[in-house]
């Protein structure tokens, strides 16, 4: 018998008793990670983070195949690359990159890969992003149950960044095939997966372009926004500046699918802040001839757009008509009612500009600016008591520019001067 050969088998009950033992040591050093990544990643739509400590069955199997010699001579914990393992579930695929970078200052990076990058349309491997950084000292737990634990300088943590479909398809492909330990052979089967595969990558893809194109036109409508209360407040005597939202405008990007409502509205809104309102205005007006489905909501929001170039074009009454029907397709539409105040209060009919006001503070009683006009309103028709009750609320909601604080002065005034 050759027990030279004996000898550098590991021992299994060896090495499960020593890694069993670094287990709770392993999970506090992953906790600790974890929660440095919760407090310095940050996202629109914040990930969803999976964190675990291998499985002895798991670790040792793969002992087995990469470091058996190592393991049968060592006394100590054998390290492997995945022992401790923290998934960073991201909603979209731009996601992935601003992760990556943010990983950048918090940890030192030993190696980025990127699985399933290189393989073609017909394979159906899992996509995800692997860094294993080094365990920073501040995440070493301290504490006399720890004392006589310590990590090879080689222990790293593996990282993974995936979206939520690249998770998806892992986990399954998990228990169909590395699990079972069966790869499928049969050609039809095989394509079967490779088809769910692309499906969930074109599905990432298509949900990013969505997600772009939303973007683009949110930027596009707070430009627009914008404008519109930057008219507002130029027509009226007693604001002192413009109001700003601190958006910046976002770059251009090609149209999601072009002909549909949205590229439309898109491309009017686009017009309308660069000036072209004779083409928002036209667009517009396509779009409500085409009585979009569902028609309600849709000819509320394009009522709405074409009453905000209207006005911009200095063509009141014609704005007032179109916040009016965007408010009939949708009574829920605060935003409506509260444009259609505005116009009522740049042609001076301060009644039915506070009677929009209010309406629009029934549907939505946060809204700081309804409150500052509204304000505004009843000062022009001298209630400064209930003026004075609004300008309080408005800089309650943390409206604080010069000109709300313009008119509370002058609303002090007014009631010193009464006194």
């Amino acid at each position: 018998m050759n027990t030279d050969f004996a000898n550098d088998l590991p021992t299994k009950i060896k090495i499960e008793k020593i890694y069993e033992s670094y287990v709770p040591y392993l999970t506090v050093v992953m906790q600790n990670i974890e929660k440095k990544l919760q407090q310095n990643i940050h996202l629109s739509s914040q990930p969803t983070y999976k964190a675990r400590v291998k499985s002895f069955d798991s670790y040792y199997k793969k002992i087995l195949r990469i470091k058996p010699h190592e393991a049968a001579k060592s006394d100590k914990i054998v390290c492997l690359t995945d022992m401790m393992g923290i998934r960073i579930i991201c909603a979209f695929l731009e996601d992935l990159s601003v992760v990556l970078d943010e990983l950048q200052p918090l940890f030192k990076i030993k190696e980025v890969e990127r699985k399933g990058s290189s393989q073609n349309f017909k394979e159906f491997g899992y996509e995800s992003i692997h860094v294993l950084i080094e365990i920073p000292k501040e995440c070493i737990p301290a504490g006399d149950s720890f004392l006589n634990f310590n990590l090879p300088e080689e222990a790293v943590c593996e990282i993974q960044i995936r979206t939520i479909l690249q998770d998806a398809w892992a986990e399954v492909e998990h228990e169909l095939i590395y699990k079972s330990e069966f790869s499928p052979f049969d050609l039809p089967l095989r394509r079967k997966l490779a088809s769910m595969n692309a499906s969930l990558s074109l599905a990432d893809i298509i949900f990013q372009e969505i997600r772009d194109y939303q973007k683009k036109l949110q930027g596009e409508m707070e430009e627009r926004r914008k404008s519109f209360y930057e008219k507002a407040d130029e027509l009226d005597s007693l604001v002192p500046e413009k109001l700003s939202d601190g958006t910046d405008k976002i770059e251009r990007i090609s149209p999601y699918v072009k002909g549909t409502i949205d590229d439309m509205l898109l491309d009017a809104i686009h017009a309308h802040n660069t000036g072209d309102l004779e083409k928002a205005v036209r667009i517009y007006t396509q779009i409500i001839e085409s009585k979009p489905e569902p028609d309600k909501i849709v000819l509320s929001v394009i009522h709405k757009h074409r009453g905000m170039a209207f006005f911009a074009r200095s063509e009141y009454e014609k704005s007032l008509e179109d916040f009016k029907l965007s408010a009939d397709f949708d009574p829920s539409n605060f935003r409506a009612i509260y444009y259609e105040g505005i116009v009522y209060s740049i042609l001076r009919k301060n009644k039915d500009a506070v009677e929009c006001y209010t309406r629009s503070l029934e549907l939505n009683e946060y809204q700081s600016h309804a409150f500052y006009r509204r304000s505004l309103a009843y000062y022009e028709m001298h209630d400064y008591e209930k003026a004075m009750q609004d300008i309080t609320a408005a800089q309650k909601l943390g409206l604080t520019s010069d000109a709300c604080i313009a008119l509370h002065n002058k609303l002090i005034a007014q009631f010193d001067m009464n006194m």
